[in-house]
């Protein structure tokens, strides 16, 4: 689903139920209707911004850039920010996939956290 309000206004999950119809006890209930899309991410991140809360906003993006990437990739992503998890050129190779993936502020976000490894010798 493209945007995340149905024509009513109301807003949906990835795959297009009303989040007011959702019950936890509901047995149809399945993991893929609990992720925010994309899109949501993003209304939220003009909410903080309009609110002042720019770094929240910031976060927002890059959790909607990064909503449709597998869970898998982005935990291997985590992984490799750990310090002393990953060389430069590793780092580098992530955040030119990050940019690949239509995930360019995610991408930044690896580009800056293997300066300040370099700066402070967390890099591996």
């Amino acid at each position: 689903m493209g945007y995340p309000f149905g024509r009513d206004g109301d807003v949906r999950t990835p795959s297009g139920r009303r989040l007011a119809d959702l019950r936890l006890d509901d047995d149809s209930l399945t993991r893929e209707e609990l992720p925010a899309t994309p899109e949501t991410l993003r209304l939220q991140a003009e909410v903080a911004e309009s609110a002042g809360r720019t770094p929240l906003a910031r976060n927002l993006r890059r959790a909607a850039e990064l909503a449709t990437v597998p869970e898998d990739v982005v935990l291997e992503i985590y992984t490799a920010l750990r310090p002393r998890r990953s060389t430069a050129d590793e780092l580098e190779a992530w955040a030119r996939r990050l940019d690949e993936a239509g995930a360019p502020q995610s991408a930044a976000f690896v580009r800056e956290a293997a300066a300040v490894y370099a700066a402070r010798g967390l890099l591996a």
